[in-house]
C-alpha cells in the first residue's frame, strides 16, 4: 500500500515538474466570417519552468494551417503558433488542433468554431496560406501592419509634402496625418475596407476607398491642382503692338465652397439639395436637433449590402453617414438596421439612440455580399419600424443603395403605399449610384413621403443624412 502511494505521489510530482507550458487560450471563437474577414489568431505559449523546452508537432484538419515562430520554448520566453481555418461551405464550423510540447505525454487540444456567413462568389477560398510573421512580428496585433500613404500631384507625379489625410474604417476617422518632405505617410493601420480622404493647399481634396491587408499596403493618393492657383500663361505682344495700359475694372465673383476638414470634427454646408427648406430651419444652427424644435423619429435603415455594395469607396459612405446620425439621434430615438442580400437580416432591431455604442457596433461590422433582392428589405424594415412606432413623432423608413433596389420586388410600392396610410414614411438614399437609377429613387421616395437623398463624396456623408431626419421632424 505504501509503495503504491509512493508511486502515485511520484506520477504527480512528476506531471507537476514537466507541465511548464502556459497556453493563452484552448478555444477560439472566430463569429461570424465573411470573405474579408481575417480568418486567424496567435496562440501564445509561455515556459514558466526552470529548463528549455520544445514545440514538439501540431497535427490538424486539412482545412487548418498553421506557422510558428520558433520551435524551442527557453525558459521565461515565449513563441507564437498562428492557426490560419479554411471553412470551404457557408455556416458553422467546429475545428481542432492537437498541440504536443516536450513537457507533457499528452496533446493540448485547441478548439476553433465560428460562423462562415457567405464565401466569395468565385466559390473558392480568399485565403489558403497562413500569412507568415514576416507580415506581422511576433507579439503584435496579428491584424495590424505598416501602411504607406504617398500624395502626388495627378498632372506632374511629383509628390507633395505637407498634404494631410485622413484614413476612415467602418465609417469612423482612425487617424489624420502630414505628408513628410517626400510626400509620404507611414501609420500602423489594420486590414480591412479603408477610404483616404487627402487635402493640399491649391488642390482639390481627393477621395479614395481601398482595401489594405499586409502586401497591399501602399496606397498612392493623386491630387489635381485647382484652376485658381494655376499661374497665368504671359504671352508677350508683339513689338509693333501698341500695349494698352489701362484696362477696363471688371469685378470677377468666384464662389469657393469650403472644403471638408481633414479632421473631421465641424460640420460643413456642402450639402447638395435635397427639397427647399424652410426659413425657420435655416435660422437654426445646422447642429441643432433639440426636443424642443424636433419630434422624436424612430428610424430603420434597410441597407442594401449586395456585391456591388463592397466596393470600398460605396459602403465607407454609407458607413460614414450612419455614424454622423448615430452621434445626432437622441435618447428618445430609435434606429434599426435591416439588410437585404441574396438574403434579408434584422442586424439591429429598433434601439434606443441612447445605446449609441451598441448602434455604432452594428455599422461597423457591415459587409457587402450577395446578390440583391431590395423588396424582402423593404416588406421587412417597414414590418421593424411599425413595431416600434413612436406615438406623436415621426416613424421613417430609409433605404440606402447604390442603384435599382426593386430585382424580383414588383409589389414594393404597394407596400411603400400601405404602410404611409398606416404612418410609416420612405426615403432613398443613392450612394454614388447611375444617373439612370436616380428617377426611380426619387419616384419611390416620393411615394413614401421623404425625399431622394444623393451621397457621392465624404461632405455630403457627412450633411445629407442628417439634414434629412431634421428636415422630417422640424416642429414648425
Amino acid at each position: 500500500m505504501m509503495i503504491r502511494l509512493l508511486f502515485l505521489c511520484s506520477v504527480l510530482m512528476n506531471s507537476l515538474a514537466y507541465s511548464q507550458i502556459e497556453f493563452s487560450t484552448v478555444k477560439h471563437d472566430f463569429g461570424d466570417l465573411e470573405p474579408y474577414s481575417a480568418r486567424y489568431f496567435d496562440l501564445k505559449l509561455t515556459n514558466i519552468g526552470d529548463k528549455q523546452e520544445w514545440l514538439l508537432s501540431v497535427t490538424k484538419t486539412v482545412k487548418v494551417t498553421y506557422i510558428v515562430s520558433n520551435q524551442i520554448i527557453g525558459k521565461d520566453s515565449s513563441i507564437l503558433i498562428r492557426l490560419h481555418v479554411n471553412p470551404d461551405k457557408k455556416g458553422r464550423f467546429n475545428y481542432s488542433a492537437d498541440v504536443f510540447t516536450s513537457d507533457r505525454g499528452d496533446a493540448t487540444t485547441i478548439k476553433m468554431t465560428g460562423n462562415m456567413r457567405e464565401l466569395p462568389q468565385s466559390g473558392g477560398n480568399m485565403l489558403t496560406a497562413c500569412p507568415s510573421f514576416s507580415d506581422r512580428q511576433g507579439g503584435r496585433n496579428p491584424n495590424k501592419f505598416d501602411l504607406t500613404v504617398v500624395t502626388i500631384d495627378k498632372q506632374t507625379r511629383e509628390s507633395l509634402s505637407k498634404s494631410k489625410v485622413t484614413m476612415l474604417q467602418g465609417g469612423i476617422p482612425i487617424w489624420t496625418n502630414q505628408t513628410d518632405k517626400k510626400g509620404v505617410i507611414k501609420e500602423e493601420a489594420t486590414l480591412g475596407l479603408s477610404y483616404f480622404y487627402a487635402t493640399h493647399e491649391g488642390y482639390y481634396s481627393a477621395e479614395l476607398g481601398a482595401y489594405v491587408n499586409f502586401k497591399r499596403n501602399y496606397i498612392v493618393v493623386e491630387l489635381e491642382r485647382s484652376p485658381e492657383e494655376i499661374p497665368p500663361v504671359i504671352v508677350e505682344p508683339p513689338a509693333d503692338t501698341t500695349v494698352i495700359t489701362e484696362v477696363p475694372h471688371t469685378e470677377i465673383i468666384i464662389e469657393i465652397s469650403e472644403q471638408l476638414e481633414t479632421d473631421l470634427s465641424e460640420t460643413i454646408d456642402t450639402m447638395t439639395s435635397i427639397a427647399p427648406i424652410p426659413p425657420a430651419l435655416e435660422e437654426l444652427d445646422p447642429d441643432d436637433f433639440t426636443s424642443q424644435n424636433f419630434k422624436p423619429v424612430n428610424i430603420v435603415f434597410v441597407l442594401d449590402v449586395s456585391s456591388s455594395m463592397k466596393q470600398v469607396d460605396k459602403i465607407e459612405l454609407m458607413k460614414f453617414s450612419m455614424m454622423q446620425l448615430t452621434d445626432m439621434i437622441r435618447a428618445e430615438d430609435k434606429m434599426g438596421i435591416v439588410t437585404y442580400a441574396s438574403d434579408t437580416r434584422i442586424l439591429l432591431h429598433p434601439t434606443s439612440g441612447a445605446n449609441k455604442e451598441k448602434i455604432k457596433e452594428e455599422v461597423t461590422n457591415l459587409r457587402a455580399f450577395g446578390y440583391t433582392s431590395g423588396g424582402e428589405g423593404i416588406k421587412l424594415g417597414f414590418k421593424q419600424a411599425y413595431k416600434a412606432k413612436i406615438d406623436n413623432g415621426v416613424n421613417h423608413v430609409i433605404i440606402i443603395t447604390d442603384g435599382a433596389f426593386n430585382r424580383n420586388s414588383d409589389d414594393y410600392k404597394r407596400y411603400i403605399k400601405k404602410y404611409k396610410k398606416k404612418g410609416i414614411t420612405l426615403s432613398v438614399v443613392g450612394i454614388k449610384n447611375k444617373s439612370n437609377d436616380e428617377d426611380e429613387m426619387r419616384e419611390a421616395a416620393e411615394l413614401g413621403g421623404g425625399h431622394y437623398v444623393p451621397i457621392f463624396k465624404l461632405a455630403d456623408a457627412q450633411n445629407n443624412l442628417k439634414q434629412e431626419i431634421r428636415l422630417l421632424t422640424f416642429k414648425y
